[in-house]
């Protein structure tokens, strides 16, 4: 027969799931800690969001009367051919970039993951060096470089026999160009994501792999992929929303030229609003720009919710 001991007198139950239940003194707590962030997220994000949804559907210019004009500018946006031609030239960069800044990224991580790798540590510095860097300044830099007259990688090109001429007034270089500086500006921050996604992994799988008789090409299919499908699932969404507000480098080199092959999104929505001062397109097309992202960020996480699951 078990006898049942009482607890002693310093005994505390354990608290309940969810947590011990909280005093009113410590939610008034709680709410004044986070009433100055709450406050200038509203003054500062959800009030200009909700003038700007307003805007959206008048014709306001920024100065006298503005006239409510309903869906007009949202039709306009998918009717307009100067729009629908911006959209698509978005969609080309978008392509252009996120798989290219993705493969370049993994397949760094992938070589300076690996431990017989002599100066890990240096070469991971030096590669997410240009990520500090301000966009407009290495685009300002890559200018110079690329300039017919003056810059020197024309000059170096020039010594190996290779006329380059003036790529970001070429219609067909243009755009290559100006995502080529974009990948270079960005894959050094998801290699890094890309590298702590790797050291997550277990070393057993891949000894037991290699075990069964798997070769590097079979292991990166079956381990890694799957094993970093959480890491580049964010890494996915975040180049792609990276690609889809695309501006800084596209201002300064190309104003969106030679001939609008480089126009995107947002320097529409930068000259629609600013230069010809019609804020209700402009908003009305950052809205489209804004649902667009979600819907595809939301594809996205679903996809590759489904793969992890499938992969469990």
């Amino acid at each position: 027969m078990t006898t049942l001991t009482r607890p002693g007198r310093g005994y505390r139950p354990p608290a309940p799931l969810g947590g011990r239940p909280r005093s009113g003194r410590q939610t008034s707590i709680a709410i004044l800690f986070l009433l100055p962030a709450l406050v200038i997220l509203l003054a500062f994000v959800a009030w200009p969001m909700l003038s700007a949804l307003r805007l959206s559907f008048t014709n306001s210019s920024g100065f006298g009367v503005e006239e409510w004009v309903g869906l007009d500018n949202y039709v306009r946006v998918f009717t307009d051919p100067r729009i629908l031609s911006t959209l698509g030239t978005t969609a080309v960069y978008t392509v252009m970039f996120t798989p290219t800044a993705i493969v370049v990224a993994l397949a760094l991580a992938l070589l300076l993951g690996h431990p017989r790798l002599l100066g890990r540590g240096f070469f991971r510095t030096a590669l997410f060096l240009p990520f500090i860097v301000s966009l407009a300044v290495a685009a300002f830099a890559w200018t110079y470089l690329l300039d017919p007259q003056v810059g020197l990688l024309n000059y170096w090109l020039r010594g190996l026999g290779i006329q380059l001429g003036n790529v970001l007034q070429d219609p067909n270089l243009a755009m290559p160009t100006v995502v080529l500086v974009a990948i270079w500006k960005s894959f050094g921050f998801y290699m890094v994501i890309f590298i702590a996604g790797l050291q997550e992994i277990p070393g057993s799988l891949y000894e037991a792999a290699k075990v069964d008789g798997a070769g590097p090409v079979r292991r990166f299919f079956h381990i890694t992929l799957p094993q970093l499908s959480n890491t580049l699932a964010f890494v996915v969404v975040f180049a792609m929303i990276s690609a889809l507000q695309a501006f800084d480098q596209i201002y300064v080199m190309t104003g969106g030229g030679p001939y609008r092959t480089t126009q995107t999104v947002v320097m529409e929505v930068y000259q629609e609003g600013f230069k010809k001062l019609n804020l209700g397109l402009a908003t009305a097309l950052s809205y489209v720009l804004l649902a667009a992202t979600l819907v595809l960020s939301l594809i996205q996480f679903r996809f590759f919710g489904r793969r992890e699951e499938d992969n469990s």
